[in-house]
C-alpha cells in the first residue's frame, strides 16, 4: 500500500472516530440543556408568583435564569452537532470560539467573585434591604412570595437582624413568616416568638455546606467545556488537513 494512501486512510479514520466524539458530547449537551430549559419553563408556569429578592433586578429570578442558560447550552449544542456532522469548519470553528469565551467569561466571573467578595456582600445586603420595603406592596407578589418561603425554609428573619422590619413597617413587627409557630398576625405578638437569625448569613451557611457539591459541579462543567474545545479544535484541524490533502 502506498504511503499517500496509507495517511489518506488514516486520516479518514481519525476524522471518523473526532466526528462520532464530537456528536456524541454535544448530544449530551444539547440534551442538558433541553433538561435545564424544561425545568425554567416548569417552574416559569408552576411557580410563576415567585420572583427574586432583588429589588433591582426583578427579572433576575431561577426560572429565567434557567430559561436562558438552556436556551444557550442548546444553541451552542446544536451548532457543534451539525458542525461534526457536515464537517463544516466554519461551524465548527464558531462553536470553539464561543465556548471558548463562555469559558473565560465563567473563569473571570469566579476570580471578580473572590476579589470583591467584600463589596458583594456590601451590595447584596443594601440591596436586599431596599427589597423589603416592596414586601407586601401591590405588584410584588414574586417578591413578597420569596421572602415568605426563604424566612419559613430557613427559618430566618431580615436580611442582617429581624430589626430590619421595624423599618420598614414602622413599628416592633414583623412578617407572619418569621414566627416560630405560623398564625395569622403573630408578627405583631412578642419578639420571643420570632426567629432571630440572619436569612443572609443562613443562605451562606447553606452553600457552605453545599461548598463540595458545588465544586464537584463546576469541575464537571468545566471539563465538559474543555472536552468540547479538544474536540472541536482537533476536528476542525483534521478537516483542514485532509482538504489539503486532497486539494
Amino acid at each position: 500500500m502506498r504511503p499517500e494512501l496509507r495517511r489518506c486512510r488514516m486520516a479518514e479514520g481519525c476524522m471518523m472516530a473526532l466526528r462520532y466524539g464530537m456528536v456524541f458530547f454535544n448530544l449530551l449537551f444539547w440534551l442538558g440543556g433541553c433538561g435545564i430549559l424544561g425545568v425554567g419553563v416548569w417552574l416559569s408556569v408552576t411557580q410563576g408568583n415567585f420572583a427574586t429578592l432583588s429589588s433591582s433586578l426583578p427579572s433576575l429570578s431561577a426560572a429565567n435564569l434557567l430559561i436562558a442558560v438552556g436556551t444557550i447550552i442548546m444553541v451552542i449544542g446544536c451548532l457543534g452537532c451539525v458542525g461534526a456532522v457536515k464537517e463544516s469548519r466554519p461551524l465548527l470553528l464558531t462553536f470553539f470560539i464561543l465556548l471558548l469565551l463562555i469559558f473565560f467569561l465563567e473563569i473571570l466571573s469566579i476570580m471578580l467573585f473572590f476579589i470583591y467578595q467584600d463589596e458583594i456582600d456590601h451590595y447584596a445586603q443594601r440591596d436586599l434591604k431596599k427589597g423589603l420595603h416592596l414586601f407586601g406592596t401591590e405588584g410584588n407578589v414574586g417578591l413578597t412570595n420569596a421572602w415568605m418561603i426563604v424566612q419559613t425554609d430557613f427559618r430566618c428573619c431580615g436580611v442582617t437582624n429581624h430589626t430590619d422590619w421595624f423599618e420598614v413597617y414602622n413599628a416592633t413587627r414583623v412578617p407572619d413568616s418569621c414566627c416560630l409557630e405560623y398564625s395569622d398576625n403573630c408578627g405583631l405578638d412578642n419578639p420571643g416568638t420570632w426567629w432571630t437569625a440572619p436569612c443572609y448569613e443562613r443562605v451562606k451557611d447553606w452553600l457552605n455546606e453545599n461548598l463540595v457539591a458545588l465544586w464537584i459541579f463546576a469541575l464537571c462543567t468545566a471539563l465538559m467545556q474543555i472536552l468540547g474545545l479538544v474536540f472541536s479544535m482537533a476536528m476542525f484541524c483534521q478537516a483542514v488537513k485532509v482538504e489539503t490533502f486532497y486539494a
